[in-house]
Parts: C-alpha cells; sequence; structure tokens
C-alpha cells in the first residue's frame, strides 16, 4: 500500500481552510456592536414573541469608554408604535416594572448591562410578531452623544430565560 503524502497535506490545508472560515463566520456573527462616541453598544436582542403579543424586551450592554457620563434618554423603532426605558424595581414587596422618566445614566468606564429582570428597553405597540431569527432595526438616543442605529438579533437566550430577577422572581418571558 502506497501513502501519497500530498494528498493527505492537500486534505488537511482544505480542512484547515473549512475551520478557519467557520470560526470567522461565528466571530463576526457574535461581534454585533454599535458605536456613537464614546459609547459602545454590545448586542442588541430580544426575543421572539407569540403571535397578537404587542409588547417586547429590548436588550444590551453599553459601556462608556469617555471621561464625562451620558444618558440613555429614548430611542425608536419601525417594527414598535413606542419605545419607553424600563427598570424592575421592588414596590411594597412586589417587583414592579416602571418608566425610566430620566433615562439611564452611564457614568465613564462604567458598564451598563440592560437584561431581563433589570434595567431593559420596551417596544410596545408591535406591529408584528418578532421571529426567531429576524433582524429589527432600532435607534437609541444618548443626551450627550446623541442617536445612534442599532439592529435587535430575534434570539433565544437560554442564560437569560433560566436566571431569575433580582429578589429570586421569575421573570416575563416575552419582554
Amino acid at each position: 500500500m502506497t501513502i501519497n503524502i500530498g494528498v493527505i497535506l492537500r486534505a488537511v490545508f482544505v480542512f484547515s481552510l473549512f475551520a478557519a472560515a467557520a470560526v470567522l463566520a461565528a466571530s463576526v456573527t457574535a461581534a454585533h456592536e454599535f458605536k456613537v462616541g464614546a459609547l459602545h453598544i454590545a448586542h442588541p436582542w430580544s426575543r421572539p414573541t407569540p403571535k397578537g403579543a404587542n409588547i417586547a424586551g429590548g436588550y444590551l450592554t453599553i459601556t462608556n469608554k469617555g471621561k464625562v457620563a451620558d444618558r440613555l434618554i429614548g430611542g425608536g423603532s419601525p417594527a414598535a408604535s413606542q419605545v419607553e426605558l424600563h427598570e424592575m424595581a421592588s414596590v411594597d414587596g412586589m417587583t414592579k416594572t416602571r418608566v425610566l422618566a430620566n433615562g439611564l445614566e452611564i457614568k465613564p468606564g462604567e458598564t451598563v448591562k440592560l437584561r431581563p429582570g433589570a434595567h431593559r428597553i420596551l417596544l410596545l405597540g408591535l406591529k408584528e410578531p418578532f421571529e426567531l431569527g429576524q433582524k429589527v432595526n432600532g435607534t437609541l438616543v444618548f443626551e450627550k452623544a446623541g442617536s445612534v442605529e442599532i439592529i435587535y438579533n430575534i434570539e433565544e437566550n437560554a442564560e437569560a430565560q433560566n436566571s431569575p430577577a433580582p429578589g429570586g422572581v421569575a421573570q416575563h418571558r416575552n419582554h
């Protein structure tokens, strides 16, 4: 039996190219970031919504790499009639959601996570259900940095779905 080293080396090389391409594609997909001024917005996402739902949560991470504080004061989306900033708060022993009327401050060097059971963006008056794999356009408005266009990935997030809200209270599944 004769072993052709050239054929084996070519096969290893082609396999390596495919593996490298797969890793690169995965990292490009995961790198879902936006920037405005000194603010970095990482991985905006929302969950799929059931038919007839008129509300969805928007989640993301904001890092202020600047030297002055900024404030997330609003947003918008063609997929919803209204966008509000909310927080979960304990009121009389019950966890409730409430509007952040003054927005959300991001101090210099600080990273703020908008996540289920905590601060979040609420997309109200959905024009159609969010479906797994869909991309939803949105805008965030900051007091100093201004506006930035973002894209929410509609995805399941097992970590978020399986973790309780602060205080051990189960969270809503669709916003």
